[in-house]
């Protein structure tokens, strides 16, 4: 049987999403007069995880009970994870709306409470610090614009 192993299984899988990322990135449009296109990192990143797949579907691993048995997800950290996917889709969703920093501050402050980090103060500085820093260096320092949303600058 070709796919003994989870690890095949889930080899397979990464696979497919490889040759699809590789194929959409032959499909953005290619700019004049710029070192490094915009098809370069999503390329390199598809290739990558396409090379990874092929090793891990050769890897040599045994599907024992104890795995199986660790596979099994609690229904609460199921539920931790189904909110955080919902916190990175309203993320997602309303990141050009209201901007990169007030999006990105909230999201770091939601997920880190959901998560069970309970110090405000450091959550809030880590918050500010990492989005704006972020926002400087990607504006500033390297030329690339971020949504600014309602902050006025």
């Amino acid at each position: 049987m070709m796919l003994k192993t989870v690890n095949q299984r889930l080899a397979l899988i990464f696979a497919g999403l490889a040759v699809t990322m590789i194929y959409l990135s032959f499909q953005l449009p290619e700019y004049a007069f710029v070192p490094v296109d915009s098809d370069m990192m999503p390329k390199l990143l598809g290739i990558t995880l396409l090379v990874l797949s092929i090793i891990f579907y050769f890897s040599k691993d045994t599907d024992t009970d104890e795995q199986k048995a660790k596979r099994t997800i609690p229904k609460q950290e199921a539920y931790m994870l189904l909110i955080v996917l919902v916190l990175i889709l309203i993320y997602i969703t309303l990141l050009e709306i209201v901007g990169f920093i007030p999006m990105t501050i909230a999201f770091i402050i939601s997920c880190s409470r959901l998560l069970g980090f309970k110090n405000w103060l450091v959550n809030i500085l880590t918050s500010i610090t990492f989005s704006g820093g972020v926002y400087y260096l990607f504006n500033e320092l390297l030329s690339i614009r971020l949504p600014s949303g309602i902050v006025p600058f």
